[in-house]
């Protein structure tokens, strides 16, 4: 498969600059994967297509304030961090920019609390770095970082709390599990109250959101890899609703990897934690996931191939066409689709 199989013509205006006032207010794009057929609704009316039994998905990942802001402690020049995995207490793996002022040895400061030392130059361009602070970490990146943003959203965010799902839990994203932030508590109260169980895991969303596939060929494209965990007590209520008849429904593509990560082939998902870099598109045949709430995606982009997977290439490029035609938002503050 060619890259360039999964491109589709979006007009700028219709990429979403901020979130809709209230969250389950965005709209929702369903789709039958069985009649081909599509309907055009409003979030909260998510809770008609669940059923008593199911299982709704849901990634627990708390996006940090990643991007960090610094000038360089002798010169003063510019640089911009954006911290992707923690690999030990006070090293962190990151992207720069510029990268030609990130070399290793310099030190630059963010402001009073926290200052980064360059320590290493990766192959693939990132950095290992040092944060240099002193008390709680996670207090510190707050009063210091900004929420890392994708490039393709240039307003502001006002409300920080608004790139946070509001079942956002553990540390550790550079990005947030976009299709979560549609859901509010009153919203999946209604969802309980209807019989449909909740199960949490995670995953940290890293690199894999803010690289393109470069590759002309798909299966050229490498995937970095993601921290994921799956509790004995999501494991089993997933396997136990299953063998009941339940469908399992993912809360966006993170979600999705978690559980086809952790499945076997039986379908069968397994308690534990690991990393993965699993990398669907079509052709996978999906173990775990039933039914998948998400966003629309970038052109050309590993996200848009893996909910191709879940249909094929063609449906998703006439779903999306339609989501054109009818001036839907798109990507991490826009509207939401549902496959099922």
């Amino acid at each position: 498969m060619k890259t360039s199989d999964f491109y589709y013509d979006l007009p700028e205006e219709l990429i979403a600059q901020s979130p809709a006032d209230k969250r389950d207010s965005s709209r929702l794009l369903v789709y039958d994967r069985k009649t081909k057929t599509l309907e055009d609704r409003i979030f909260h009316d998510i809770v008609e297509y669940l059923n008593p039994g199911d299982v709704l998905v849901r990634n627990v990942t708390r996006v940090i304030p990643a991007r960090l802001y610094a000038t360089r402690e002798e010169t003063g020049g510019a640089m911009e961090f954006l911290l992707l995995k923690r690999v030990s207490e006070t090293e962190w793996e990151c992207l720069v920019k510029p990268g030609r002022r990130a070399r290793p040895g310099r030190t630059f400061i963010v402001n009073d609390e926290l200052s980064v030392t360059v320590l290493e130059q990766l192959d693939d361009g990132n950095r290992i770095v040092r944060l240099n602070y002193e008390g709680i970490f996670e207090e510190v990146l707050d009063r210091a970082g900004e929420m890392p943003l994708p490039p393709y959203i240039t307003k502001k965010l006002e409300d920080k709390s608004r790139y946070q799902t509001v079942y956002a839990k553990d540390n550790g994203s550079a990005a947030a599990p976009t299709a979560g932030l549609h859901f509010t508590p009153e919203l999946l109260e209604k969802i309980r109250d209807k019989g449909v169980l909740i199960a949490d895991v995670l995953l940290h969303v890293g690199l894999g959101t803010f690289r393109p596939v470069s590759a002309e060929n798909v299966e050229d494209h490498v995937m970095h890899s993601e921290y994921y965990k799956v509790t004995e007590e999501a494991a089993e209520l997933i396997n136990s609703a299953r063998a009941k008849g339940g469908r399992i429904i993912s809360v966006g593509t993170t979600g999705c990897r978690t559980l086809e990560s952790a499945a076997d082939e039986n379908g069968v998902v397994h308690a534990g934690s690991d990393w993965t870099s699993i990398f669907i598109t079509p052709g996978y045949r999906f173990k775990a996931v039933d039914a998948l709430i998400t966003n629309f995606h970038l052109p050309e982009s590993t996200l848009l191939m893996l909910i191709s997977a879940f249909s094929t290439r063609e449906e998703m490029l006439a779903v999306y066409k339609h989501a054109v035609e009818e001036r839907y938002r798109f990507f991490s503050f826009g509207d939401a689709m549902f496959i099922k």
